[in-house]
Order: structure tokens, then C-alpha cells, then sequence
């Protein structure tokens, strides 16, 4: 698990347009990463409109959010609520493992392995500032406020 202080692992995935997003790209910039487990959900729908109203609240602080969700699927998700912000694809699964959100996970006896809801503010160094590991999609932007007011 990520903790303080840690370099932020590379993130290079397709976002809802099909664009390619780098973490790289931001440096210099406080970059919010939010793990999702499945676009177009409850959870996963109030924790991605919470952060679309909180976005003109954050200056340039930028929000990413990751899933395994296809970009087909994270465009219809984004176009539905009108999220801006990049949403990106890991089908793979890879840059979930090299945060360390990619875990086994029960459900009703079924195990079977996916997202744990988690967050990561990274500062304009590129070090993880905070790392929120089963997050609530309520929790989340309160979280972040918090983080960037100290």
C-alpha cells in the first residue's frame, strides 16, 4: 500500500475520448486520483457527481478517476452526468496493482478480485500527499477539501 511520502506510481491509460492521459503531464500540479470499481453504479455515480460540483471549488488541483471499465462505458458514464474531468480505462488492471487497489474482494460468499474504492492526492513533486484506501463516495470530497486546506 501507498503511504505519504511515496512516489506516485506512472499512469498512463485512454481516457472517455479515447485520449491518452500521463500523470507526467501534470506535473507541477496537485493531481487527485480516485479508484471506482464500476461506472454508472450508485456508489460509483454519487462519488463521481460529488467531485464534478467540487471541481469549481478546487482551483487547480486536477481529479482523475480510474475504473476497468472500458472508454465506451466511461464516456456514456461521463456524458450522462456531465462529468469533465478525465475518466481513464485499466482493463488491465495495471496501474490499479501499481497503487495497490486491485484486490481480492467477497461478496455474498463469491470472491473474486477488483477495485477497492481509494484515493490518492498527489503533490506537484509527484509524492503521494494522501492516500485513502476504502474510501466512501460520500467521504471522498470532504477528504479531499480537508487535505487541501491544510
Amino acid at each position: 500500500m501507498l503511504v505519504p511520502g511515496d512516489r506516485a506510481p506512472a499512469l498512463d491509460l485512454s481516457d472517455q475520448n479515447g485520449s491518452e492521459v500521463s500523470l507526467s503531464a501534470w506535473a507541477g500540479h496537485r493531481v487527485f486520483v480516485y479508484f471506482y470499481p464500476k461506472a454508472d453504479t450508485p456508489g460509483c455515480t454519487q462519488q463521481a457527481c460529488l467531485l464534478r460540483d467540487l471541481a469549481t471549488k478546487i482551483g487547480e488541483t486536477v481529479i482523475i478517476g480510474v475504473s476497468p471499465d472500458g472508454v465506451e462505458k466511461q464516456k456514456r458514464f461521463a456524458d450522462k452526468h456531465n462529468v469533465k474531468f478525465a475518466l481513464l480505462s485499466d482493463t488491465e488492471h495495471v496501474v490499479s496493482e501499481r497503487y495497490g487497489v486491485w484486490q481480492k474482494k467477497s461478496l455474498y460468499g463469491r470472491t473474486y478480485m477488483g477495485i477497492v474504492r481509494s484515493a490518492f492526492l498527489i503533490g506537484p513533486t509527484g509524492r503521494i500527499e494522501q492516500a485513502w484506501y476504502k474510501i466512501s463516495p460520500k467521504d471522498t470530497p470532504a477528504r479531499l477539501l480537508k487535505a487541501l486546506e491544510s
